[in-house]
């Protein structure tokens, strides 16, 4: 993979199922860089202390320069800038409605429209998946399942992270894109990510056999759900693109 390729901006969402070894070196791999930086936005969850202690535990071993932003305790001086510095930023799981509001307030969604736009590798689960699209079902209030229709937009239509493991997600997405509710779009199981250059789907990898990806589509007044095509990643295959030209 080349340098320049990691220029262009790029979003890699995850359906769920927590940090991976696999996904994660997949996402560190896109940034063509062998120690890159990357920054940690544990917004979702409150900043858990935990859940950020996962992240470093999970992403040092693959080579990343680690760091978290906290916007309950102000951990960085100057969180936009640290933002802009960064060739991989991961955003956690947790409340999407909440998190989309503290960014407002902190100007985080401007950082990360920009951050994009200059070729850091954006990645999440969950929460930090929802948040690229322009809308979604979450449980952020809760259960039922709602919809929100205030995501960053950055990727065109809506999502549904964790399709195949809880199981309101599949019949609750397909009943709102049905309705008009939501507009057409794409849905993840989870151990499945999904690849984005600009608003192009370049490819869906797992890291899990039989997990997948799907395009939901209004059809009249019915939803209809495809299957995309899903690439296995191994270790193999990921130090095979770590160091391809």
């Amino acid at each position: 993979m080349t340098q320049d390729r990691a220029k262009e901006p790029t979003i890699f969402a995850i359906g769920g199922g927590g940090f991976s070894s696999l996904l994660d070196g997949y996402s560190v791999n896109l940034t063509g860089k062998v120690a890159p930086k990357a920054c940690f936005l544990p917004t979702a969850s409150g900043d858990a202390e935990g859940y950020i202690e996962n992240f470093y535990a999970a992403f040092r071993p693959l080579g990343a320069q680690c760091s978290h932003l906290s916007l309950t305790r102000y951990n960085q001086p100057d969180p936009i800038a640290h933002l802009l510095d960064q060739d991989l930023i991961y955003v956690g799981g947790g409340n999407a409605f909440q998190m989309l509001l503290v960014w407002q307030a902190h100007g985080i969604d401007k950082a990360l429209r920009q951050a994009w736009n200059q070729g850091t590798v954006l990645t999440g689960l969950s929460a930090g998946s929802i948040c690229w699209f322009s809308g979604a079902t979450t449980d952020s209030w809760g259960l039922p399942l709602r919809v929100l229709n205030d995501g960053l937009g950055f990727l065109p239509g809506s999502h549904s992270p964790h399709y195949d493991s809880e199981a309101e997600r599949r019949v609750t997405y397909e009943r709102n894109i049905a309705t008009g509710a939501l507009p057409d779009g794409l849905a993840i199981d989870d151990h499945c990510g999904v690849l984005f250059r600009g608003e192009q789907l370049i490819e869906s990898v797992c890291s899990v056999a039989g997990k997948g990806a799907y395009r939901v589509e209004r059809i009249g007044d019915l939803a209809s759900e495809i299957r995309l095509p899903v690439r296995l990643l191994t270790k193999d295959s990921l130090h095979s693109n770590k160091t391809m030209d």
